[in-house]
């Protein structure tokens, strides 16, 4: 998929320079990534940049609506295409593994929330924390065995 980054930017008044291009393909290619994440992969093409190009950049592109981000965790925030961003993210504190849930998954909830308290959600920033199914398995089977194995030596 490819943006149009350069009509994107002279829309809202601004060009699109060699650094915000790094930082755009970047966050392109990583899909959720830190700021250093962000840096180490601009620092493939471009050496002499530096963290805080890479926040002043991020910062801006945000402010313009191409970028987004979302707390997936204690540090810093993710960063992502803003038009990709329709999603939720479920984050398993066991492996970290983030997985992208279809902002309908919360319909119910924001609709709730709408009736009730008359808020409206900002779903851009929203990180659900638990344990994916892999994990879930992976600590039910060592529940088990554990529980197999412990206690049972009578003799």
């Amino acid at each position: 998929m490819t943006t149009d980054w350069q009509s994107d930017l002279r829309k809202r008044g601004y060009r699109l320079t060699p650094q915000r291009q790094l930082v755009l393909e970047a966050v392109d290619r990583l899909e959720h990534a830190t700021p250093d994440e962000i840096l180490t992969e601009v620092r493939k093409t471009a050496g002499g940049v530096n963290i805080s190009t890479v926040y002043r950049t991020l910062e801006l592109l945000e402010e313009l609506g191409l970028v987004s981000h979302a707390h997936l965790g204690h540090g810093a925030p993710t960063y992502h295409l803003a038009d990709r961003h329709h999603h939720i993210h479920l984050v398993c504190r066991d492996c970290t593994d983030v997985i992208e849930a279809d902002l309908s998954v919360a319909a119910p909830f924001t609709e709730t929330l709408r009736e009730q308290f008359g808020f409206e959600t900002d779903l851009k920033h929203f990180a659900i924390f638990g344990r994916c199914a892999a994990c879930t398995t992976k600590a039910a089977d060592a529940a088990e065995k554990a529980a197999g194995t412990g206690g049972t030596d009578a003799g």
